[in-house]
């Protein structure tokens, strides 16, 4: 059976369907085979061409219960499932289909709100700070919100993934030949500390 990931939460625009890419990329990156399934009737597919994971169109039940019956059936993958904006009850049956869930958010109140809300309604989900400052200033006045709000849900945290406007190539119908260093780093540090959710190591770099 394969590992499931699903990237979902409450409110929109926090950077799931990048995560999504992010995180399968980085698994390609690592080794690792890795599909990337769409469940938001509001996105279109993404093309396999140029890509190290293979994008799945899961936006019916019907398309998302063969993804699943597929994923049931290979040892060793990785299938990331990508939710969509306000849909609880939609986040709950993917979250029941996960061994791993993430909610991501952005530096604002409005998204410390929102995922603290969600971190209590999926006790099992960790919460991942996304698009996340890299100006030295911008990440002192983050690190203060966090302070402030998620003190209690510093042990459901996943290290920040930085605001790197690179990362909206992954989500291009084709995925150009030759993507920026820095996103493949950060492709593969997400990945990194998610394969540490499952018991496993990233291999070792040469």
């Amino acid at each position: 059976m394969a590992h499931i990931v699903c990237i979902v939460g409450t409110k929109g625009g926090t950077g799931k369907t990048t995560l999504t890419h992010l995180l399968a990329h980085g698994l390609g990156l690592l080794g690792h085979r890795a599909v990337a399934a769409l469940t938001d009737a509001g996105r279109d597919p993404l093309a396999k061409e140029g890509r190290l994971y293979l994008p799945l169109d899961a936006r019916s039940p019907e398309a998302l219960a063969r993804v699943a019956a597929k994923l049931a059936g290979v040892d060793g993958w990785f299938g990331v499932l990508d939710g969509g904006g306000n849909r609880p009850e939609a986040d709950a049956k993917l979250a029941a289909l996960a061994d791993l869930v993430l909610l991501p958010f952005r530096d604002s109140h409005e998204d410390v709100r929102a995922v603290r809300a969600d971190l209590e309604r999926l006790p099992r989900a960790l919460a991942v700070p996304s698009q996340w400052p890299t100006n030295v200033w911008q990440q002192e006045a983050a690190q203060r919100l966090l302070d402030e709000h998620l003190r209690d849900y510093a042990a459901r945290l996943f290290p920040p993934v930085p605001a790197i406007s690179a990362t909206k190539l992954l989500l291009h119908m084709t995925v150009p030949a030759a993507l920026p260093t820095q996103v493949n780093n950060a492709a593969r540090a997400f990945a990194s500390h998610t394969l540490g959710h499952f018991g496993l190591a990233p291999p070792a770099q040469a």
